[in-house]
């Protein structure tokens, strides 16, 4: 059942009918403006184009570190017995990119009437627009624009998915993180155990106060003059009931469970051994160290990923090049990939387009 309500949209459309009018680009032809804006638009999209593609090619390619472990996923994934761990990873990225569009579908239908394909539509985009933004801020505009109104509350209800996210992530790091300090750093020490195992208890019931008590948030929020132009935004946070938190949090795990999913087989793929268990801990544990080190942009994350993932399974004793593979080849199917594809999606862009059309 939809949460959206639709006299308090008809009021917001009523009291501001320029913002909720749907924002179109002005005819070329119609005036100098039109000429102009049209020039505009139309060289942004080159720009955006060249950047996204550009920046693919400088991960891929470019750098030889990265291009030889590229050779090496070619050489030993689709010609040897790590094709078919390969192919199930690449299966499941519209699983996992389908979950997260489920996700948003479930925020945004609070706002207003929303289908699966324009979720689907605005989670592509905004993977698109983030790729190269810091911390991937381009991923809210991605789906801010594919709404027809209430958009500053659409900045509170991406913010609400992606901490969902992370408290999956969060929780499930602790715990694989535990596994490593309590077996590896801190193995006969009973006093520090147990003050270790606490601290991790009472920091993963901390990431869960701000989602199920918002308004607390919200009143921290107010307390530093900095933050307070985010309340606004954040405002649309306590008008989620439990049911609908319980919900995304549960599509988050799942999507996490897909992550980890994929991570493990392309593990498989290039010959890491670890027993599942430490390795299901070594995988928590890099995508927790991923997810708290701010970023400059996506690709960034390849660096923090690897880093930790080789640190990590190194205490399993498995050896450095297979992981980093496994790692690079992570970013690649599940983001480098779907972040070219949705260069076709960004709207405006008609990369397809011939050029009888495009004139």
């Amino acid at each position: 059942m939809q949460s959206y309500d639709a006299k308090e949209a008809a009021k917001a459309n009523t009291a501001s009918p320029v913002a909720a009018a749907p924002i179109t680009e002005p005819a070329p032809g119609k005036g100098p403006q039109g000429q102009k804006w049209s020039r505009l638009v139309f060289w942004g999209k080159i720009l955006v184009t060249l950047l996204t593609l550009g920046l693919l090619y400088n991960s891929v390619f470019a750098a030889p570190d990265t291009a030889a472990a590229w050779r090496q996923l070619l050489a030993t994934s689709l010609g040897g017995a790590g094709r078919g761990p390969v192919l199930a990873a690449l299966a499941l990225v519209p699983v996992n990119w389908g979950l997260e569009a489920w996700k948003w579908y479930r925020l945004a239908r609070h706002l207003e009437p929303v289908t699966f394909g324009r979720s689907f539509r605005a989670v592509l985009v905004g993977l698109t627009l983030g790729f190269a933004t810091p911390n991937r801020v381009g991923d809210y505009a991605g789906r801010i624009i594919e709404l027809k109104s209430r958009r500053v509350s659409a900045l509170g209800a991406v913010f609400l998915g992606r901490y969902c996210q992370l408290v999956v992530t969060v929780l499930a790091g602790l715990a694989g993180l535990l596994y490593f300090v309590l077996r590896f750093y801190l193995n006969g020490y009973p006093a520090a155990e147990a003050g270790v195992v606490a601290s991790g208890l009472l920091l993963g019931g901390v990431v869960l106060v701000p989602l199920y008590r918002s308004r607390l948030l919200l009143a921290a929020l107010g307390v530093w003059r900095p933050l307070r132009r985010f309340r606004p935004a954040l405002a649309i946070m306590p008008t989620y009931p439990t049911r609908a938190l319980h919900a995304v949090l549960a599509i988050s795990g799942l999507r996490y469970g897909v992550f980890c999913l994929q991570f493990l087989l392309l593990l498989t793929a290039y010959g890491v051994t670890a027993p599942l268990g430490p390795g299901l801990a070594a995988v928590a544990g890099t995508f927790l160290f991923k997810s708290l080190v701010p970023s400059l942009n996506a690709l960034a994350d390849v660096g923090v990923r690897e880093l930790s993932a080789t640190h990590l399974f190194g205490l399993l004793a498995q050896p450095a090049l297979p992981v980093l593979s496994a790692s690079l080849s992570l970013w690649v199917v599940n983001i480098a990939l779907p972040s070219a594809a949705g260069l076709l999606l960004v709207p405006g862009l008609r990369v397809l387009r011939s050029p009888r059309t495009e004139r």
